[in-house]
């Protein structure tokens, strides 16, 4: 029984795949849920912040990484990735746990948040029935058919991933305060374009494992490869990028500090997104590292700075 407890944990914990949720959902939670300490009750303050960080492990980390573990076994795209910082949590690939029973337990999830999603939309909790409503449709949409948008170019990014971490950003300020302040729009919307950026990034090592996916994968970064070149994967990582930087222009001069901070992170980013090896796996997963270091320090910085 307790070796059973242990493996479970264990699983759980490969699952979360726990630095992609801190350097995306956590950040964009942090990011305006700083402002706002101080500014309303400190246990008030300290629930929404739990309870908005075990909403982003359930969906992003549990939720989400369930769904696209199945879907992407099923692709055959995962059997191919480098497995670096891609290819999934690798559970099904190394027999820890059936396909079967990870894709059961994502629609079962998916099944059970959205009827408490619902529940909460008629029992007039609306701004959490629309939060979680939001959470469940990113992660469905992204994974799952008819929409499957994963594997498609610029769908995944807009459809599903987009308005997840743009909503997420805007939780805690719409959840405490009666209207939403400017600083909350900006940044959700600079944190979200961050986190797209840096998936971007993150699919270049599986190219040709997409590629070679049954339905095909073909992603943003596939797309670009195969349109201009290999060279060229790097391409949707870079716009995403640069959109970042010229929400720098937005902030303006009421915010400059904030704008400095977006501008430098977008640049930085840039500069070591252009000066990677793209056919090295391990080179590109050591950038990624290093943009999600980032992510985290623009997140806090723009929540410091509002």
């Amino acid at each position: 029984m307790i070796n059973k407890a242990g493996t479970a944990l264990k699983n759980g914990i490969v699952l979360l795949r726990w630095i992609a949720v801190v350097s995306s959902s956590v950040a964009a939670i942090t990011s305006t849920m700083l402002p706002l300490y101080g500014d309303i009750d400190g246990g008030q303050w300290s629930a929404l912040f739990l309870l908005l960080l075990f909403s982003a492990f359930l969906i992003h980390g549990v939720l989400t990484h369930l769904l696209n573990d199945y879907t992407d076994y099923l692709s055959g795209t995962d059997e191919h990735s480098p497995a670096i910082l891609s290819g999934g949590s690798r559970l099904i690939q190394t027999g820890a746990v059936p396909a079967e029973t990870i894709g059961r337990a994502g629609k079962s999830l998916a099944a059970g948040l959205a009827l408490l999603a619902a529940a909460l939309l008629v029992t007039g909790f609306v701004r959490l029935g629309v939060l979680l409503a939001v959470g469940v449709w990113a992660a469905v949409s992204y994974s799952l058919r008819p929409l499957r948008t994963s594997y498609y170019p610029v769908a995944g990014e807009w459809i599903s991933t987009f308005p997840s971490l743009f909503f997420l950003g805007l939780a805690g300020p719409w959840l405490a305060l009666e209207t939403l302040p400017q600083w909350a729009f900006q940044n959700a919307l600079v944190n979200a374009l961050i986190c797209i950026a840096w998936v971007m990034v993150h699919h270049i090592p599986d190219v040709r494992a997409d590629a070679r996916a049954v339905p095909k994968k073909q992603t943003s970064v596939v797309w670009a490869a195969e349109r201009f070149g290999f060279a060229f994967s790097r391409l949707p990582a870079v716009v995403y990028y640069v959109l970042t930087g010229a929400c720098a222009f937005w902030l303006g001069i009421e915010r400059l500090p904030a704008a400095l901070g977006t501008a430098a992170s977008a640049a930085a980013a840039i500069f070591l997104i252009v000066n990677m090896n793209v056919d090295d796996p391990e080179e590109v997963s050591k950038v990624e590292k290093w943009l999600l270091l980032l992510a985290i320090v623009t997140a806090v910085w723009l929540g410091i700075f509002v």
